[in-house]
């Protein structure tokens, strides 16, 4: 029988370079020798433990395929191969600290590079094009760290430094569009278009048209940012990173009164949701990080993307899931769509 055994399943099914897969096997053997180990692409991974029915390995990095097969060795032995979904690096050197965005006119995506706070770099918006093309903004926002676009494709983006909401215009231009928002990170919209605005010190905002802000909720303050979605029922999805390994996300009706959607998730960041009702937020989950899947009814979750360092999502028209770390974006052909892509 061959020493290498047999790989009957991968959990996750998708991952990006980095992220952390288990792979149940059996008949695996492990001897004193190092003559074994797990491949992806033909390329070797970094092993966490293994034994002879389970093994964690680390993903490597430049796999040249999304689809990978990976395959067990020991002692010249060999296994059949097992496909696992990996995404594809877009773009690195970012400093994302949330959400990326895609533009609904022509499907590009806007990612940051944000700095620490008060930190004047001289670019921080980029426009991955379709192609692949990375774009320099001209517009000069300090600090970007949510990124929107509303129902009529307006492009907005929070200043944290200076506590502001700016509307881009031209990819060139900068309107600031509101103002005196404490510490403002994360940004979304309402199905009536309604501005929604996280203070990371304890308050989420509601902006009016003409950009005037009144308090809307009051949640635990977050030690980074507050990550904001609506879901199909139209109440407000926040999550507020602290240094628990134990965080929720929040879920705010009309009212403005709050509740805890899920728990037991650490540092919960960017999350989205799927034309089905999940729930998709950066995470770590049983001790295991990426993206984690929540069901509609906030019953259950599941580590749905293997990946380090994760910190934002968003979802393309082409049924691609970008996976934003915090210096690099992925593409991930995971067939899921998301709420706001028509």
């Amino acid at each position: 029988m061959s020493k290498a055994g047999k790989i009957i399943s991968i959990n996750p099914s998708y991952a990006i370079p980095g992220g952390e897969v288990s792979i149940r096997c059996e008949g695996f053997e492990i001897g004193d020798s190092d003559d074994y180990g797990v491949f992806f692409s033909g390329r070797k991974a970094r092993l966490v433990g293994a034994s002879a029915e389970r093994i964690l390995a680390i993903v490597p990095g430049d796999l040249e395929t999304t689809d990978v097969d990976v395959h067990l060795e020991n002692a010249g032995d060999r296994s059949a191969s097992f496909r696992l979904t990996v995404g594809k690096k877009l773009a690195d050197d970012l400093h994302i600290v949330a959400n990326p965005a895609v533009d609904p006119a022509d499907d590009s995506i806007i990612l940051t590079r944000s700095g620490s706070r008060g930190q004047q770099l001289p670019v921080t918006l980029y426009r991955l094009e379709k192609d692949g093309f990375l774009q320099e903004l001209s517009a000069d926002v300090m600090n970007p760290t949510g990124v929107a676009f509303d129902q009529k494709g307006k492009f907005f983006v929070t200043n944290r430094a200076q506590g502001e909401v700016c509307r881009i215009e031209r990819s060139e231009e900068i309107v600031t569009f509101s103002t005196n928002l404490g510490i403002a990170t994360g940004i979304a919209f309402d199905s009536r278009n309604a501005m929604y605005v996280g203070d990371r010190s304890g308050t989420i905002y509601r902006v009016s048209d003409f950009g005037s802000p009144e308090a809307f909720a009051t949640i635990e303050p977050s030690v980074s940012a507050y990550h904001l979605a609506f879901g199909f029922d139209d109440r407000l999805y926040v999550t507020a990173p602290g240094l628990s390994s134990f965080d929720a996300v929040y879920v705010i009706d009309r009212a403005g009164f709050d509740s805890r959607f899920f728990r037991g998730l650490g540092r919960p960041q960017g999350l989205a949701f799927d034309q089905r009702g999940y729930l998709y937020v950066a995470a770590c989950f049983e001790g295991k990080r990426g993206v984690v899947r929540i069901t509609a009814d906030g019953e259950k979750g599941e580590l749905f993307v293997a990946g380090s360092n994760v910190v934002g999502l968003c979802f393309t028209r082409q049924g691609e899931m970008i996976v934003a770390t915090n210096e690099a974006v992925y593409s991930l052909p995971v067939g899921i769509y998301g709420t706001l892509l028509k």
